[in-house]
Order: C-alpha cells, then sequence, then structure tokens
C-alpha cells in the first residue's frame, strides 16, 4: 500500500475505505509513520481578506450573494491589517498562512495588484503562502509564484456526478482547468473537498479517487466537515457521523501518502476525542485560530491544550 499511485480504480478504493475500521486505522499508520513524524501536526491560519458577495451558487457557502445569510459584504482588506494577522499567527506557531478572498474568479488590475503586494508581504516573515481567490487564469499563477505563493487552495468538494448538485455557476472541468494553471506555475496543490452535503459513500469514494489521480498528489488535502450556514441551502443538512471523516482521512493517507491530509472545517463540531480519531487516522494539519473564513473554529490555546495532551507539537518552522 504504500507505493504511490495515480492509477486507483474505485473498486480499490472502496475495498480500502471499507476496511474494518482498526484495519484502517493500522494500514494509515503503517503509511503515515513512513512518510511523516507521527507527533508533529502543522498548524495553519486563514483569513478571510474580501468576504461576501460571490457570485457562484455554491449551496454551503455564506459568502454566496445568491442566499440572505449572516454574513455581510466586506472589500478587500489593506495589506497592514492582512500582515499584522499573519504576524499574529506566526506568533502563536502557524507556520502557514492562507488569505481567501469570495470570488468566482481572481480579478485583474488594482485588486489583485494588492495580493501579490500581501503574498510577498508574508513570505518575507518565513511563512508558507496560500490563497483561495477563486478560479485563475495561467498568467495570474506566475504572477502568484513570482511574488512567492508557496501553495493555492482549489477544492474540488465533491465527486464529478455530486457537484452539479452544490454548484451550477462554473463546472468540474473549471477546477482542473486552475489546478492545472497552478501546478504548471510551479506553485504547489491544496485540494480537498467537504463531507456532509449530502452526498452518498459513493461520491466520497469518487472524489478521493479524483484527488489521489492528480500527479503529482495534493501536496496538502483538506478534508472538511460541513458547517451549516443558516440560509444556504445546506442549512438543514443531516448532520454526519465523525466516523465518516476518519474513515475518509485514513482512505486519503493511504492514497496519498506523501500528502499533508488537513483537518479543517468542522472541528468546532467535533469532541477532542473524535479530533485524536482523525489524527490517528493520519491527519497531520490542522486550521489554527477562531474562525475559519466566516465559520468558527477552535480558539489557538484549545488546540495547543488538545496537542500537549496528547503528547503532540507543532511542525517546527523550516
Amino acid at each position: 500500500m504504500n507505493t504511490i499511485r495515480h492509477d486507483w480504480t474505485r473498486d480499490e478504493i472502496r475495498a480500502i475505505h471499507n476496511l474494518a475500521l482498526p484495519d484502517l486505522i493500522f494500514q494509515a499508520q503503517i503509511i503515515h509513520r513512513e512518510f511523516h513524524e507521527p507527533d508533529e501536526v502543522q498548524l495553519c491560519r486563514l483569513l478571510s481578506i474580501k468576504t461576501g458577495g460571490c457570485p457562484e451558487d455554491c449551496a454551503y457557502c455564506p459568502q454566496s450573494a445568491h442566499y440572505e445569510t449572516s454574513v455581510s459584504r466586506e472589500s478587500l482588506l489593506n495589506t497592514a491589517a492582512v500582515l499584522q494577522a499573519a504576524n499574529r499567527a506566526r506568533a502563536e506557531g502557524a507556520t502557514r498562512f492562507c488569505m481567501g478572498a469570495a470570488w468566482r474568479q481572481a480579478p485583474q488590475g488594482k485588486e489583485f495588484e494588492s495580493v501579490l503586494e500581501m503574498v510577498r508581504g508574508v513570505s518575507a516573515l518565513d511563512l508558507e503562502v496560500c490563497c483561495t481567490l477563486g478560479m485563475l487564469t495561467a498568467e495570474q499563477a506566475v504572477q502568484l509564484k513570482d511574488a512567492g505563493l508557496t501553495a493555492y487552495n482549489h477544492n474540488l468538494d465533491s465527486s464529478p456526478e455530486f457537484y452539479p448538485k452544490i454548484i451550477t455557476t462554473r463546472i468540474y472541468a473549471d477546477r482542473l482547468q486552475t489546478l492545472s494553471h497552478v501546478r504548471q506555475a510551479g506553485i504547489t496543490v491544496c485540494c480537498g473537498g467537504i463531507l456532509g452535503m449530502g452526498e452518498t459513500e459513493e461520491d466520497r469514494i469518487g472524489l478521493l479517487q479524483q484527488l489521489a489521480s492528480l500527479d503529482p498528489h495534493p501536496e496538502s488535502v483538506p478534508i472538511n466537515m460541513l458547517v451549516r450556514a443558516a440560509g444556504t441551502p445546506l442549512e438543514h443538512a443531516a448532520t454526519i457521523d465523525t466516523l465518516v471523516m476518519v474513515r475518509v482521512i485514513a482512505a486519503a493517507r493511504i492514497l496519498m501518502p506523501k500528502s499533508r491530509v488537513r483537518l479543517a472545517a468542522g472541528r468546532q463540531q467535533m469532541s477532542p476525542e473524535a479530533v485524536t480519531l482523525c489524527f490517528l487516522a493520519g491527519a497531520n494539519s490542522i486550521f489554527g485560530g477562531e474562525k475559519l473564513l466566516t465559520t468558527p473554529n477552535p480558539p489557538a490555546d484549545a488546540d495547543q491544550r488538545l496537542l500537549k495532551d496528547l503528547g503532540m507539537k507543532a511542525l517546527p518552522r523550516a
């Protein structure tokens, strides 16, 4: 199972995903320990640099202009405010600082120049720099790389079959094209999905196949649990069992051995024991800070206490 492959079939992935849970976690731990330090967790911080008013209709997102939610539109932050947040994140142990903007497509002109300035400033703080700005042109990807961008986040969200039930304002191929532009520019890829949107187990297996088919695999694979937002079409979605998260994380660890699997949105809804199971299943990165874009997240001191209780530690700065 420790061979790096990009040709996993759905039958193979299903067989891994559906192993008895102790066997699945055991296999994931073997892989995890071969490619990663088992007691290290990368701390990341995610800041919304432009909030609300997005023209996309993603059914899970309170920032969509299609829905009446509690999220207000806010214009692009200034660079000084972003660097202040980055410095705070660095002081609290983060080694990656991520900036997200509610755009369908990264704009041209003054706003994009401001983002490039932010990337240069955060990079100078000796932090990994990640952005999620929507779709990118090939030229924009090169500009971000030249500014010092480490990674670009562009999630596939779910399987190709389920995707149109969640988003209609773009197609799956659009997301894959942006990932291609990012790779061609020499930027690492951060790409994962969201669980709990009403998808089936087969959709989760389909998502894993899509991610594991990317060559190379995404360097970061964020696995999110849906945070239900009032006013969105998914505000009444059924809550998924945290063991669903554990299974997907463990399967992702086995399928993509070198990737950093990030336990992302939804930790506020999980018990410390559930988060611990996710670490045992191969997760080795989390987002810190009290908010992920617009959704609640455990505060940094709570994360520090949990890591201490588990005898784990934050990934040191390189």
